[in-house]
């Protein structure tokens, strides 16, 4: 039976699965990644931690699997996405940190180029909006303050790219230097229409051509690793931005298929199909993972602090020690007793888009607790999706008709009913919820013909619970309208 080995390089930590030819886990390794924190609001990553990190857990996966190179069809590659890096040619030796996609220290730039009338073109070309979350200030930043480094780029010697090129690059021994449209689609840099690194776009944020990836599908035979790393090549078939590999790894193959991830951000996506949707709602268009000759696209929203609010809760306030228990303390109220939480620790994302705005507390009394806090961080993962449920449906001029869900806060029961009171639609959880890893699975499964299409891959795909709406539509509307004024709070406080 075939194997595929899928790598899984996240925000806060590095995993590898190995599935087999049925989509089902044979062996899983993780390793937390290091968080920076240089200053207030910049995120970094030792580009050097995540490569080593990413390789350990690969190989302890294949040893916990009891597999050897030759057992893997293809390895799949699923990443965080909007992250940078960049490295001399010569070498691989990364010249700064890694700049991750919750860093905020080119809003100011953001704001410049806003202000000069630069986002309408972007927004044109790349479905995007002007903002620090994406890759192309960061990459700018990286040119501006490394030194010599824009001079190098302009002789060829060094290289740059979001953490799948990094990784494809350390694999292959630096033979390999791509990235796939999902990527490409988040760096303010790419055409997604034609499918293309834009000039016009490079020469706005001053990024020399020379040290960008080449583009490639998201599924198809990229190239082999090193021998050495595995004890034999591997090839690298799937590569896909995290959340589209997710997409991917829940079936949501057909335009109007949506699914969340609820992971340090949460993250939404809608395919679209080969319709690149452009926004009225404060959402984005982004490429979908691309498995033949034609483009796909998916409408986003995007949620700076999902789960980082849980790791907030154990790490800064010391309410719990850790993750899992804070369902249990959520659940010894009935209700967050009238208190919101709008954790906009690095500003809000979509569908407002707001750098300035911060975390914000509000209907605090002396009777209050803790429970009460935990239960309204939870509840403020929830109304931040339902925020992007809602402005999906306008855009589509159609109401969701179901919501998959993955993530690591999936497991937690009393936010995933709380999710599905708030849509008043039903919440399905798979019964596979690596879904992200799946997908880069799927990718690259499909590549090496271990899966003939997606109708194969989709078969796979099973239900282990259903979360049924149970509030009345008329408590959800009032309690939506609560968070509103409390992220009007957020704002003001900001202004």
């Amino acid at each position: 039976m075939a194997h595929l080995l899928a790598l899984d390089q996240g925000t806060t930590s590095s995993r590898a699965i190995v599935f087999d030819a049925a989509g089902a886990i044979r062996a899983t390794a993780q390793k937390e990644l290091r968080q920076l924190f240089p200053q207030p609001g910049w995120v970094e990553h030792d580009p050097l931690d995540i490569w080593r990190d990413q390789l350990d857990v690969a190989r302890a996966a294949l040893r916990q699997a009891g597999l050897a190179a030759g057992d893997i069809a293809a390895i799949g590659i699923a990443n965080q996405r909007e992250t940078v890096v960049l490295w001399e040619r010569a070498g691989g030796r990364p010249l700064h940190n890694a700049i991750v996609w919750q860093d905020r220290r080119t809003a100011e730039a953001c704001a410049r180029l806003r202000a000069e009338g630069a986002e309408a073109t972007l927004r044109e070309k790349t479905g995007l909006v002007l903002d620090p979350y994406f890759s192309a200030t960061k990459l700018a930043w990286l040119l501006d303050h490394v030194p010599n480094a824009r001079e190098r780029a302009r002789r060829g010697e060094l290289a740059a790219g979001t953490i799948d090129s990094w990784l494809a690059w350390n694999l292959t021994g630096g033979r390999l230097h791509v990235t796939d449209p999902s990527n490409a689609s988040r760096t303010s840099l790419f055409d997604i229409h034609r499918g293309d690194w834009d000039d016009a776009l490079l020469a706005l944020f001053d990024v020399p051509r020379e040290i960008l990836p080449r583009v490639v599908r998201s599924s198809a035979p990229h190239g082999e690793t090193e021998s050495g790393l595995f004890g034999a090549a591997i090839q690298i078939g799937g590569m896909a931005g995290d959340q589209q590999a997710a997409l991917f790894g829940q079936a949501c193959h057909d335009a109007g298929m949506a699914k969340n991830t609820y992971g340090t951000g949460c993250f939404l996506l809608m395919h679209t199909g080969g319709r690149a949707l452009a926004s009225r709602n404060g959402l984005i268009t982004t490429c979908a993972a691309q498995t033949g000759a034609t483009p796909e696209y998916a409408l986003e929203g995007s949620v700076f602090i999902g789960g980082a609010v849980v790791q907030w809760l154990r790490d800064g306030l010391g309410l719990i020690k850790s993750a899992a228990e804070v369902e249990a303390l959520a659940a010894g109220v009935a209700d967050a007793g009238g208190v919101v939480f709008v954790p906009a620790f690095a500003g809000l994302g979509a569908p407002h888009w707001n750098t300035q705005a911060r975390g914000t507390l509000v209907g605090l009394t002396r009777g209050t607790t803790a429970a009460h806090i935990a239960r309204a961080a939870l509840e403020a993962i929830a109304f931040q999706s339902a925020e992007l449920v809602e402005a999906m449906a306008a855009d589509c001029g159609r109401p969701l008709a179901d919501l998959r869900v993955d993530g690591g806060a999936t497991a937690n029961g009393l936010l995933m009913q709380f999710q599905a009171d708030l849509l008043g639609v039903p919440v399905l959880r798979p019964r596979i919820q690596e879904t992200t890893a799946l997908g880069a699975a799927y990718l690259a499964g499909l590549a090496a013909g271990v899966w003939k299409n997606r109708a194969d891959i989709a078969a796979h795909w099973a239900r282990e619970r259903v979360f049924a709406p149970a509030l009345p539509r008329d408590d959800a509307v009032a309690r939506m309208a609560q968070w509103r004024r409390a992220v009007s709070s957020a704002l003001t406080f900001a202004a």
